[in-house]
This record gives structure tokens, sequence and C-alpha cells, in this order.
């Protein structure tokens, strides 16, 4: 699993700076204002357990793609796409506070961490594609 720190710092480069999302191994090359990444730190929280089992989120991406999560409690998820009803499987854990999801749609497998915002329930990710960058993401909460 990715620091939370590293996690924290690659969302912040995207979505303070508006900048490209940077990969993971150049995090340390990248200029990060402490007195910014406090602020927009302070509008981040933790998940709980209780806000993640049994829940359905909508989950997008950069290029419209949208599909309906459900986080079961046994750690695994299902993935539907929202019109057609296309079924994917995966499974999530939280740690520190952050959602750890992976998602397999035929030979390939999708890994994101959700980062939870403290002012409304849509959340952040950024996504990999079989361990290359791919999307950034954002997903709501359709019920807490």
């Amino acid at each position: 699993m990715q620091t939370k720190k590293a996690v924290l710092q690659q969302l912040f480069l995207r979505e303070v700076n508006g900048d490209p999302i940077t990969e993971r191994n150049e995090l340390s090359h990248c200029t990060i204002i402490e007195t910014e990444f406090a602020m927009w730190e302070r509008e981040k929280r933790d998940f709980s357990f209780d806000e993640v089992f049994e829940s359905h989120w909508i989950k997008t991406c950069t290029a419209g793609y949208i599909t309906e999560l459900i986080f079961k409690a046994d750690g695994s998820l299902t993935e539907f796409t929202l019109f057609d009803r296309l079924k994917t499987v995966g499974h999530w854990v939280l740690d520190e506070g952050l959602l750890y999801v992976s998602i397999f749609k035929g030979e390939n497998q999708y890994d994101f961490v959700i980062v939870a915002n403290s002012s409304v329930n849509i959340h952040s990710a950024i996504e990999y594609k079989n361990d290359e960058l791919h999307s950034y993401l954002k997903l709501a909460q359709t019920r807490v």
C-alpha cells in the first residue's frame, strides 16, 4: 500500500495546482508549499468502516465513464456500469482512514485510493490501470 502522505501529496498537486497527475515516484521532485498543503488537508478527513460497508457510490472519471459501486461488509465490492448494468467485482480495505479499492475487469486491474472530503460526500482518487497511471476520479456516496 502507498503511504498516506504520498496519496495525499499526489492528489493535492492535481486538485490545488491543477497539474497533470504526478507519478508516485516523482513526488520528491515536486514543490509542495506546506502551508497550502496543510490548508487543503484540513478539507479532508478519514473514512470510517460504518460509512463504507453496505453503501452505494457513483464513480466517474475525467473521460466521463460512470459506474455504481456497492461496498460489502466482507471487503468485497460489485461495480455496475450505470446504464447498461455490466458487472465487475473487486475488493476494498480501509487503512489509515483511506479507502483502497481494486477492481478486476477481464485482463485489467484498476486500483485507486479514495480520500474523503470533509465538507461534502464527493470524494477524490487517482486511478491506476495495471499499475500505470490512468485517471482522476470523483466518487459520490449515495447514502451515509
